[in-house]
Protein backbone atom coordinates (compact mmCIF):
# COMPACT_ATOMS: atom_id res chain seq x y z
CA UNK A 1 0.00 0.00 0.00
CA UNK A 2 1.44 3.83 -1.37
CA UNK A 3 1.73 6.09 1.98
CA UNK A 4 -0.07 9.23 0.93
CA UNK A 5 2.10 12.17 0.44
CA UNK A 6 1.14 13.67 3.15
CA UNK A 7 2.32 10.93 5.30
CA UNK A 8 6.19 10.24 6.34
CA UNK A 9 7.40 7.07 7.03
CA UNK A 10 9.33 6.96 10.46
CA UNK A 11 11.47 4.10 11.47
CA UNK A 12 13.74 3.83 14.54
CA UNK A 13 17.62 4.08 14.00
CA UNK A 14 20.07 1.62 14.44
CA UNK A 15 23.71 1.96 15.74
CA UNK A 16 24.88 1.95 11.76
CA UNK A 17 22.50 5.18 11.82
CA UNK A 18 24.44 6.70 14.74
CA UNK A 19 26.58 8.76 12.48
CA UNK A 20 23.21 10.14 10.88
CA UNK A 21 21.96 11.29 13.68
CA UNK A 22 24.84 12.78 14.95
CA UNK A 23 24.73 14.95 12.17
CA UNK A 24 21.38 15.81 12.76
CA UNK A 25 21.65 17.07 16.25
CA UNK A 26 24.84 18.83 15.50
CA UNK A 27 22.86 20.90 13.13
CA UNK A 28 20.35 21.61 15.56
CA UNK A 29 22.54 22.55 18.23
CA UNK A 30 24.46 24.66 15.80
CA UNK A 31 21.20 26.34 14.32
CA UNK A 32 20.09 27.71 17.98
CA UNK A 33 24.07 28.44 18.87
CA UNK A 34 23.99 25.57 21.92
CA UNK A 35 27.40 23.89 22.01
CA UNK A 36 27.85 20.96 20.61
CA UNK A 37 30.82 18.39 21.30
CA UNK A 38 30.78 17.83 17.69
CA UNK A 39 29.49 14.61 15.08
CA UNK A 40 32.40 12.66 16.01
CA UNK A 41 31.79 12.74 20.06
CA UNK A 42 28.04 12.29 19.63
CA UNK A 43 28.42 9.29 16.95
CA UNK A 44 30.61 7.75 19.46
CA UNK A 45 28.30 8.05 22.28
CA UNK A 46 24.99 6.94 20.00
CA UNK A 47 26.75 4.02 18.92
CA UNK A 48 26.95 2.98 22.60
CA UNK A 49 23.46 4.11 23.60
CA UNK A 50 21.05 3.20 20.77
CA UNK A 51 21.48 -0.51 21.32
CA UNK A 52 20.27 -0.31 25.21
CA UNK A 53 16.81 -0.26 26.44
CA UNK A 54 17.12 3.52 27.92
CA UNK A 55 17.29 5.66 24.37
CA UNK A 56 15.30 5.33 21.44
CA UNK A 57 16.15 7.44 18.47
CA UNK A 58 13.79 7.74 15.19
CA UNK A 59 14.53 8.97 12.10
CA UNK A 60 11.81 10.26 8.57
CA UNK A 61 13.34 11.19 5.78
CA UNK A 62 15.35 9.34 2.73
CA UNK A 63 18.21 10.26 3.84
CA UNK A 64 16.91 11.57 6.73
CA UNK A 65 15.71 15.10 7.12
CA UNK A 66 14.30 14.53 11.02
CA UNK A 67 14.95 13.24 14.14
CA UNK A 68 13.28 12.73 17.19
CA UNK A 69 14.92 11.33 20.45
CA UNK A 70 13.41 9.80 23.42
CA UNK A 71 14.41 9.11 26.94
CA UNK A 72 12.75 6.06 29.19
CA UNK A 73 13.34 5.43 32.43
CA UNK A 74 11.28 4.19 35.66
CA UNK A 75 9.08 5.71 37.76
CA UNK A 76 7.50 5.75 40.90
CA UNK A 77 4.18 7.19 40.21
CA UNK A 78 3.05 5.13 37.36
CA UNK A 79 3.55 1.49 36.10
CA UNK A 80 5.36 2.00 33.30
CA UNK A 81 8.48 4.40 32.66
CA UNK A 82 8.50 8.04 32.81
CA UNK A 83 8.83 8.92 28.62
CA UNK A 84 10.66 12.36 27.38
CA UNK A 85 11.45 13.34 23.61
CA UNK A 86 14.60 15.02 24.19
CA UNK A 87 15.28 16.21 20.89
CA UNK A 88 12.94 16.70 18.16
CA UNK A 89 14.61 18.15 14.84
CA UNK A 90 13.66 18.71 11.33
CA UNK A 91 16.26 20.51 9.08
CA UNK A 92 15.30 23.90 8.10
CA UNK A 93 14.30 23.54 4.33
CA UNK A 94 11.98 20.47 5.31
CA UNK A 95 10.02 22.05 7.68
CA UNK A 96 6.28 22.81 7.02
CA UNK A 97 5.67 19.47 5.26
CA UNK A 98 4.76 17.80 8.38
CA UNK A 99 8.01 15.25 9.19
CA UNK A 100 8.15 16.76 12.68
CA UNK A 101 4.37 15.30 12.79
CA UNK A 102 5.03 12.35 11.76
CA UNK A 103 8.14 12.11 14.32
CA UNK A 104 5.87 13.75 17.30
CA UNK A 105 3.44 11.31 16.11
CA UNK A 106 5.54 8.14 16.25
CA UNK A 107 7.33 9.15 19.74
CA UNK A 108 3.67 9.07 20.90
CA UNK A 109 2.48 5.76 20.01
CA UNK A 110 6.41 4.37 21.04
CA UNK A 111 5.67 5.62 24.23
CA UNK A 112 2.48 4.21 24.65
CA UNK A 113 3.82 1.00 23.28
CA UNK A 114 6.23 0.79 26.00
CA UNK A 115 3.72 1.49 28.48
CA UNK A 116 3.93 5.24 29.57
CA UNK A 117 1.30 7.13 30.65
CA UNK A 118 2.66 10.57 29.52
CA UNK A 119 5.52 12.14 26.77
CA UNK A 120 7.28 15.25 28.74
CA UNK A 121 8.83 17.24 26.43
CA UNK A 122 11.11 20.74 27.49
CA UNK A 123 10.50 24.06 25.26
CA UNK A 124 12.78 26.89 25.82
CA UNK A 125 10.31 29.57 26.83
CA UNK A 126 11.67 32.04 23.99
CA UNK A 127 10.83 29.18 21.51
CA UNK A 128 7.51 29.92 20.81
CA UNK A 129 7.61 27.79 17.03
CA UNK A 130 7.94 24.84 19.22
CA UNK A 131 5.86 25.71 22.21
CA UNK A 132 3.07 26.58 19.29
CA UNK A 133 3.61 22.89 17.10
CA UNK A 134 3.42 21.23 20.66
CA UNK A 135 0.35 22.81 22.04
CA UNK A 136 -0.92 22.28 18.60
CA UNK A 137 -0.46 18.71 19.31
CA UNK A 138 -2.38 18.35 22.65
CA UNK A 139 1.15 19.31 24.94
CA UNK A 140 0.34 21.78 28.50
CA UNK A 141 2.75 23.38 30.26
CA UNK A 142 0.00 23.59 33.50
CA UNK A 143 -1.37 20.89 35.26
CA UNK A 144 -5.42 20.30 34.66
CA UNK A 145 -7.39 23.05 36.16
CA UNK A 146 -4.75 25.52 36.60
CA UNK A 147 -3.57 28.26 34.72
CA UNK A 148 -0.02 28.15 36.34
CA UNK A 149 2.90 26.89 34.19
CA UNK A 150 4.96 24.38 35.16
CA UNK A 151 8.89 24.97 35.44
CA UNK A 152 11.98 22.98 33.81
CA UNK A 153 14.92 23.25 36.67
CA UNK A 154 18.52 22.27 36.21
CA UNK A 155 21.55 22.80 37.23
CA UNK A 156 25.23 21.80 35.93
CA UNK A 157 26.96 19.80 38.18
CA UNK A 158 30.76 19.73 35.99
Amino acid sequence: MATPRHEHLVRQATAADAAVVAGLLDAFNREFDTPSPGPHVLTARLRRMIPGDHLVVLLTGEPAVGVAVLSFRPNVWQEGPAAVLDELYVRPGMRGQRFGHALLEAACRLARERGAETLEINVDGEDTDARRFYEAHGFANSEPGTTEPMFYYYRDLV
